[in-house]
């Protein structure tokens, strides 16, 4: 792709800017045409208009007080969703609009077929495995919702999940996961709450002239015919009433034509990175082409379907007859960008032809892609030989070229990596139940010493049925191959979220618990307890959503030492510690950073610097990262825990990074 994951999040950052912008205005507009209606209707009214204002202050009074009530709807209503869509997240989005969840452990063909596509798009982009709703719309349509990775649902509509063949489908997955990664997901989601007060204008005139035509304003009228102040509130009322129902009119334009201007060209960004991301243009091609070849196409019947328009993989509404509402690109456009040769024939039936021996899954990878290494378990290696004990230096010392940025090496990795755990394992995983225990036995120490006093823990705050559960599956979690662990974490995600608030206190006591034991929490272990509680706790506890608060490192140095110190240190004796320290420091020249002593090194002080940290720019976070992945590489020699921790770290810095697998092109 043309853009990198960063210059995408600062392209989004603008979008926002200039969608708060363009709102400005209209509410300007709107207000300033209230006022000026409300002054005309009012000196229509006055018999004597030669008189002073100070005689009749209502010239000024009425289109004062109009205008003020029309920007509190405006701003209110704006608010009050904004607020509304912050508290609910995704989950919210896709509630309004009909969705139910499909349940992690289904045994629904189809609905566990979209689910399995969801979990490898996930394992290979580093994202966490988002909850997946299904709409009963028969349409076939799509759409990512949420504010960041950690409350991301997925929305599919049941006409997707079952007109689209496998390939289609993930073309569409991959779609969605471009605008989480892009940073299109949380823009559209403020667009949702920002343009309702505008669209609440003409839902008010609505309530406002019914009120008065048809509750019985009619007999008020003839009881104050005579009360000539009274009948000329009444008609000024009704007046409002019709211009606010008018202005809702002129608000749903310009709200539109916002979301179609912010939209479209997105759209088209999206198209190219899933292509990137499966390297099989004719499954998302073939995709838009059944929608434009099905009778249904990709509407939505549900009201609320208007007020998400612009989140869709295809127009889920009526557009307009101009187009000029249009949140999508018309689908001929799109399908040419993908395919400049295509013949204009669109597919009317399921049946497709079968894969070409020149499918990149059939025919192996690209030019210049070598294959992915076997995972242990899988149909390449039994579970019990021990994975490879290093990772090719370059691979890493270019992770951060890769965060946000999957590609068809990696699609094709996690779909190994799955078939290499083994499947009780996944079963259970996949229940909220079963996932609990399964995250506790990643967390028992190979210790023997220390394990009895995990069990001790496991004792105290787990039930006896998970106590027994995750005695049996001990065995398979210790001999998983370290790059199933965090990937494992990220599945288990979906069904934890299915726990009560009460489960998921005694589950976080348990895991800290665990985590706490033996006084001494390997790095590694410690990283992945921080990315299972922070994608897991908003779900269940009140997280402020902070924004960008530093555009670069120089107010940050301290917390830049002590990252670059941990990662350094670990597993590693003070020179050599010195030495990566130096190679990461490198990266940040205008800092003046300085090695602290492992005695002063603390995970707790860790835990407080990721959380300041994720607060800079995305920019100056892959800065970071590529920081922490050369203090890494210093000593010439990577193992796949030190690669698995720098992408755990990633993720804490809010950089989605895909595996580090040997062979992923530069």
């Amino acid at each position: 792709m043309a853009t990198d994951f960063f210059q995408r999040q600062s392209d989004a950052r603008r979008s926002t800017v200039w969608l708060i912008a363009m709102f400005v205005i209209s509410v300007i507009a709107i207000v300033a045409s209230v006022t000026i209606i409300a002054a005309i209707v009012v000196q229509s009214q006055l018999r004597e208009p030669g008189l002073s204002i100070a005689s009749h202050p209502e010239q000024i009074v009425v289109p004062a007080i109009a205008g003020g009530i029309t920007l509190l709807i405006i701003v209110g209503g704006s608010l009050f969703k904004v607020f509304e869509l912050q508290r609910g997240g995704g989950a919210y989005v896709a509630e309004s609009l009909g969705g139910k969840r499909i349940p992690t452990n289904t045994r629904d063909s189809v609905q566990r077929r979209v689910l399995n596509v969801v979990e490898e798009m996930a394992i290979a982009s580093g994202t966490p495995v988002p909850p997946v709703y299904l709409l009963d719309e028969s349409g076939i349509n799509a759409f990512a919702a949420g504010y960041s990775p950690s409350d991301a649902v997925l929305g599919i509509t049941r006409g997707c999940a079952e007109q689209l063949t496998r390939d289609e489908l993930q073309g569409v997955v991959a779609h969605e996961f471009s605008h989480v990664l892009n940073g299109d997901m949380r823009m559209s989601i403020r667009l949702i709450g920002i343009l309702h007060g505008i669209l609440l204008i003409g839902l008010t005139g609505q309530l406002i002239f019914r009120m008065f035509l048809y509750s019985g304003s009619g007999r008020h009228r003839r009881s104050n015919s005579n009360n000539k102040d009274g009948g000329q509130i009444i008609i000024l009322i009704i007046a409002i009433g019709v211009t606010l129902l008018v202005l809702g009119f002129i608000g749903t334009f310009f709200g539109n034509l916002i979301k179609a201007a912010v939209s479209r060209q997105r759209e088209y960004l999206a198209d190219a990175s899933a292509v990137q991301f499966t390297r099989n243009p004719s499954g998302i091609a073939n995709a838009l082409k059944r929608i434009g070849g099905y009778a249904k196409g990709s509407r939505l019947k549900t009201p609320a379907a208007a007020e998400a328009s612009h989140m869709y993989f295809s127009q889920g509404v009526w557009e307009g007859l101009s187009g000029l509402w249009a949140t999508h690109p018309p689908l001929e456009k799109r399908i040419r960008a993908i395919e400049p040769n295509w013949d204009g024939k669109l597919i009317t039936s399921r049946q497709t032809p079968r894969r070409d021996a020149a499918s990149p899954v059939a025919a192996g990878f690209s030019e210049g892609y070598a294959s992915s290494p076997a995972i242990p378990g899988g149909s390449n290696r039994p579970a019990h030989v021990p994975p490879p004990l290093e990772v090719p230096v370059t691979v890493v010392d270019h992770a951060v070229d890769y965060v946000g940025r999957p590609n068809t090496e990696h699609q094709d990795y996690a779909t190994k990596l799955l078939e290499s755990i083994p499947e009780f394992l996944l079963d259970t995983v996949h229940e909220p139940y079963g996932a609990r225990a399964v995250l506790y036995a990643l967390l028992l120490d190979h210790d023997p010493r220390i394990r009895t006093i995990q069990r001790a823990v496991l004792q105290k705050h787990a039930t006896a049925d998970v106590v027994r559960l995750v005695g049996k599956l001990q065995a398979d979690v210790d001999q998983l191959d370290v790059r199933a662990r965090l990937p494992l974490v990220d599945m288990s995600l979906p069904a934890l979220r299915s726990m009560s608030p009460s489960q998921y206190n005694d589950f976080r006591l348990c895991f800290v618990g665990l985590a706490k034991a033996d006084q001494q929490i390997d790095l590694f272990e410690w990283m992945l307890s921080q990315v299972l509680m922070r994608h897991l706790t908003p779900q269940f506890e009140t997280v402020r959503r902070p924004g960008v608060q530093y555009y670069g490192l120089q107010q940050l140095a301290p917390q830049c030492s002590v990252l670059l110190s941990i990662v350094a240190s670990a597993g590693n004796s003070d020179e050599v510690a010195a030495a990566s320290f130096r190679r990461g420091a490198e990266h940040l020249p205008e800092l003046s950073l300085h090695l602290l002593p492992k005695s002063s090194q603390s995970l707790d002080a860790l835990r407080e610097v990721l959380a300041q940290l994720t607060l800079v720019v995305a920019k100056q976070r892959g800065r970071l990262v590529d920081a922490c992945a050369d203090a890494i590489c210093a000593d010439q020699h990577v193992t796949w825990q030190e690669a698995e921790l720098l992408r755990g770290i990633s993720d804490l810095l809010d950089c989605p990074m895909p595996p580090l697998i040997v062979g992923t092109p530069r």
